[in-house]
C-alpha cells in the first residue's frame, strides 16, 4: 500500500525544542529582549523560522514588531551555530526507520527549517544516504502546508501521492497532508496535543513510533 514515508523533522523524527529555545533566546538577547520558555517555544515553531521569530517577538513584548527585519539574520547565524544543540531522535525512531527500510519503504524528509540546517541535522543523526530524500525550506518551493513540498518529493522518488503516508506532530502537519491529498500520521510523542491533531482527522494516531509497525504489519 505504502510505499513511501514522509516525515515532519521538528517534533517528529528529532526532539529539537532545546536547540530551537536556546537559538531563539541567544538572538532575544542580542536584541536586549526577555526570553520564550520551551512550553511555549512547542507552540511557535513549525511553521518556519520567519514565523517563529515573529510569534517570540510578540511574546516577549515587541508587539509592532519593531525588530523583526533584524532578527532574522541573526538567528540564522545562530541557528548555524546551535542547531545540533541538545537534540535527540525520540526513543523508538531509529527502530522505527530500520524496520521501515527492511520493509523497502522509502523514507523521505519534509521540514519548514531551513533547507541547509535540515540536512545537516538529519546527517548527523541519521547518517548520509539514509533517507531518500531530504527537504527543508528552500527557494521555489513554498513552505508546508502548501503541498508542492509533497508533490516535489514523490515525483522525486517516483511513488504516487495514493502511495505515500505523512507523519507530524502539528496542525500544520495534517494540513500538508490534506492539501497534498495524502494520508496521514498524527504522532503523539511530539510538541503538540492529541486534540489539535484529532482535529484534523489523520488516518492514524501513533502513540510511539513502533506503531508505525502496525500499519504495515496491516497494508504490506
Amino acid at each position: 500500500m505504502y510505499r513511501c514515508c514522509i516525515f515532519d523533522l521538528d517534533g517528529t523524527l528529532l526532539n529539537t525544542i532545546h536547540a530551537l529555545t536556546y537559538t531563539t533566546n541567544l538572538v532575544l538577547a542580542r536584541l536586549g529582549l526577555g526570553t520564550v520558555d520551551e512550553e511555549h517555544m512547542k507552540h511557535f515553531v513549525g511553521d518556519g523560522y520567519r514565523t517563529q521569530m515573529e510569534r517570540c517577538l510578540k511574546y516577549v513584548g515587541d508587539s509592532e514588531l519593531i525588530h523583526y527585519e533584524e532578527s532574522l539574520p541573526i538567528y540564522m547565524e545562530e541557528f548555524a551555530k546551535h542547531c545540533l544543540h541538545q537534540v535527540e531522535p525520540y526513543p523508538g525512531i531509529l527502530e522505527m526507520t530500520r524496520f521501515l527500510k527492511g520493509r523497502g519503504v522509502k523514507l523521505a524528509v519534509l521540514s519548514n527549517k531551513p533547507h541547509a540546517r535540515t540536512v545537516e541535522t538529519i546527517e548527523t543523526f541519521f547518517g548520509k544516504g539514509y533517507f531518500d530524500a531530504i527537504a527543508g525550506e528552500r527557494e521555489g518551493v513554498p513552505k508546508k502546508p502548501d503541498p508542492r513540498g509533497v508533490f516535489v518529493l514523490a515525483k522525486e522518488l517516483g511513488v504516487s501521492l495514493e502511495e505515500c503516508l505523512y507523519f507530524g506532530d502539528t496542525n500544520t502537519d495534517m494540513k500538508t497532508g490534506q492539501n497534498a491529498g495524502v494520508d496521514t500520521a498524527g504522532v503523539l510523542w511530539g510538541f503538540r496535543d492529541r486534540g489539535e491533531l484529532e482535529a484534523f482527522h489523520p488516518k492514524y494516531l501513533l502513540e510511539n513510533p513502533l506503531d508505525a509497525e502496525k500499519i504495515f504489519g496491516e497494508s504490506h
